[in-house]
């Protein structure tokens, strides 16, 4: 399965914006974004380009491409599942996104990043409704029970994720049951309930072209 496996550091610089890559650290003085708050490469601190439609549309792409750590064949597949459903494009792309495990994983605060939460999806450490699940894409529906294995209750990165989880917070639409280390999806979220700035109209017409 193709991933990226660059600096992760490298992309928050390249999108000005700290998205929350490598969890903890990205609330640290160590982070790297705060420490070198341009473009990387040999001439990013100089680097200045034209801002036409496109350049802005490929970079809110590439932005929500990385904040979900998802490359491009799957997340143009995204795009036109959204585009086949009913309802606004944009929208439909964000709660698709939103919902894989590895997402809600992450969200629930059983990992310090989506990165984290991906390999402990694919390393069998979660369940979905008392059945052992181990796909980061699967998608996640209301009512639905993702619970840490027990066998997989003690491991450090998931524990020393939900102590640190408060630093986030856990929306609204969501339960979690600390002691029994799992949670609920209680509902899918509204488009105001997504904090990170993300403008998914700009995606669609990016594709629309």
């Amino acid at each position: 399965m193709a991933r990226y496996i660059g600096s992760s550091c490298r992309l928050c610089r390249r999108e000005n914006l700290k998205l929350l890559l490598k969890g903890d650290r990205c609330y640290s003085e160590k982070c790297s974004f705060e420490r070198r708050s341009f473009p990387p490469g040999q001439h990013g601190q100089r680097r200045v380009g034209k801002h036409s439609d496109y350049r802005i549309q490929l970079r809110e792409k590439q932005k929500v491409k990385r904040i979900y750590g998802i490359l491009e064949k799957q997340f143009r597949g995204y795009y036109h599942k959204a585009d086949k459903r009913l309802g606004i494009t944009g929208t439909n792309l964000l709660m698709m996104l939103e919902t894989r495990l590895d997402n809600i994983v992450y969200i629930m605060g059983f990992a310090a990043s989506r990165n984290q939460a991906r390999q402990l999806v694919r390393h069998n450490h979660f369940m979905v409704n008392s059945i052992k699940t181990n796909i980061p894409s699967f998608q996640v529906k209301p009512g639905d029970v993702i619970q840490v294995r027990e066998k997989s209750m003690k491991i450090k990165p998931i524990l020393e994720a939900m102590e640190t989880v408060v630093r986030r917070g856990i929306p609204k639409w969501i339960e979690v049951d600390k002691e029994k280390i799992k949670g609920t999806l209680l509902s899918y979220p509204n488009r105001e309930d997504l904090t990170m700035p993300m403008q998914e109209q700009l995606i669609v017409e990016f594709y629309s072209k």
